[in-house]
């Protein structure tokens, strides 16, 4: 144990000494998360959103629902799936992130937009005084992560279908009046407005509802790129401890190699979480007082830890894996750095990855901070428990149990 407690000294002191590195780990993230913020608050979503998908229960089976169903098919924009579950489930399932978008078309629609129609008809014919029309409902399921941008082209879209299916009955209607009565004065035949109102909601597992915003997705995405960054200084101390002798020196002590990487990993641990605590807390405490959203926790706010120290045992064994397969400073450096950039790039932390091609949504699931972004979207916007961010826990634990193998076969190799 004394010799455990006598490497973390050390490794605190190397730390400590290093005033770039630290400057580089903590106030790069910080600028990072207030920039990227500001930037993003107004104008989040305004990139080419393709390839929506969307889960569409359709209870109508007639000229509206249908017409709905077939424009959504043939856009480009969207990818349909149909449903004959009840509209709870096709909630949980966008809520769940399966769908970025449900619509619930109820049944018999069409025929009440053709009531309404033969009943403006009839007024306009006898003259009478026009009267409220019965108003009809389409709800719509948003996923919580899905960008501000596609409500509107969403809504849009959606009024456009319902309105020229709303012209089609009138038209109609008009038409079958007029074949029966001899021509007469006419009264003012009109719509006024839209029939049909929407009711579009993010979709929660819960009542605990938090509305996503750009703070809600930057800070954890940048949170995330700060700390698989001090895999930077992590692979360089190790090459520099190589290079000087004070490897060799302290396996004297006797100490052993797992001890030694794990005294490195424990420093570094303990940095990624006091990052993770001062981003947050920027989040919380300084964004409303700037103009910022303030970051909403949610009810299972203490699931972000695990996470947190998940995704850290991650970026740690990736950092060991690399001191140990690179030989000088330069080729530790790029190849961090690089990769670090690679993976946040793939991973959502720049682009949002239902925007990008289905060969790099395929892609970016290897991405181990994508698994981390998954998880805190799970608990900061989908109000998730546990067993949601389980899959994205395993996979970074697995990452970094992979990379300490890799390093610690990779030394008894060489050793021998």
């Amino acid at each position: 144990m004394r010799k455990f407690i006598t490497l973390l000294y050390k490794d605190y002191l190397l730390l400590i000494r290093d005033m770039a590195g630290l400057g580089l780990m903590f106030l790069m993230p910080v600028a990072l998360v207030f920039l990227m913020t500001f930037l993003q608050n107004d104008i989040l979503g305004r990139i080419n959103e393709t390839e929506i998908s969307v889960l569409m229960l359709n209870m109508d089976k007639d000229e509206l629902g249908n017409s709905i169903e077939k424009q959504i098919a043939d856009s480009e924009s969207f990818t349909l799936t149909k449903t004959e579950d009840d509209e709870n489930e096709l909630r949980l399932a966008v809520a769940r992130g399966d769908y970025m978008i449900g619509i619930v078309i109820p049944a018999n629609i069409s025929d009440s937009i053709r009531v309404n129609a033969e009943r403006s008809v009839l007024r306009g014919f006898s003259g009478g005084i026009h009267k409220n029309i019965d108003s009809l409902t389409i709800r719509i399921y948003l996923d919580p992560t899905l960008k501000s941008s596609f409500r509107s082209t969403l809504m849009s879209t959606m009024k456009e279908y319902t309105a020229k299916t709303e012209r089609d009955f009138l038209l109609q209607g008009l038409i079958t009046e007029l074949n029966k009565r001899i021509p007469f004065m006419l009264g003012t035949i009109e719509l006024e407005g839209s029939q049909v109102d929407f009711d579009v909601q993010y979709a929660f597992k819960d009542e605990n509802a938090v509305v996503p915003n750009a703070t809600q997705h930057n800070v954890p995405a940048w949170t995330l790129f700060a700390i698989f960054f001090i895999t930077l200084s992590l692979s360089v101390g190790l090459i520099n401890e190589r290079k000087e002798g004070s490897f060799k020196r302290l396996l004297t002590m006797p100490c052993s190699y797992f001890q030694y990487l794990l005294s490195k990993g424990t420093i570094f641990l303990m940095v990624c979480l006091l990052q993770f605590a001062l981003i947050f807390s920027l989040g919380i405490y300084l964004f409303p007082h700037i103009g910022l959203p303030q970051l909403i926790l949610g009810k299972n706010a203490w699931l972000l830890l695990p996470m947190c120290v998940c995704s850290s045992l991650a970026a740690i064994g990736f950092g060991i894996f690399i001191g140990k397969i690179t030989t000088d400073h330069q080729q530790a450096a790029v190849l961090a750095a690089l990769s670090v950039v690679i993976f946040a790039a793939i991973g959502g932390i720049w682009v949002p990855i239902f925007t990008m091609p289905e060969i790099m949504k395929t892609i970016s699931q290897i991405s181990p901070l994508n698994w981390g972004l998954n998880g805190f979207y799970d608990i900061l916007i989908r109000n998730g428990n546990f067993i949601d961010i389980l899959p994205e826990c395993v996979y970074s634990l697995g990452f970094a149990i992979i990379c300490m193998v890799i390093a610690l076969t990779y030394h008894r190799t060489k050793k021998l």
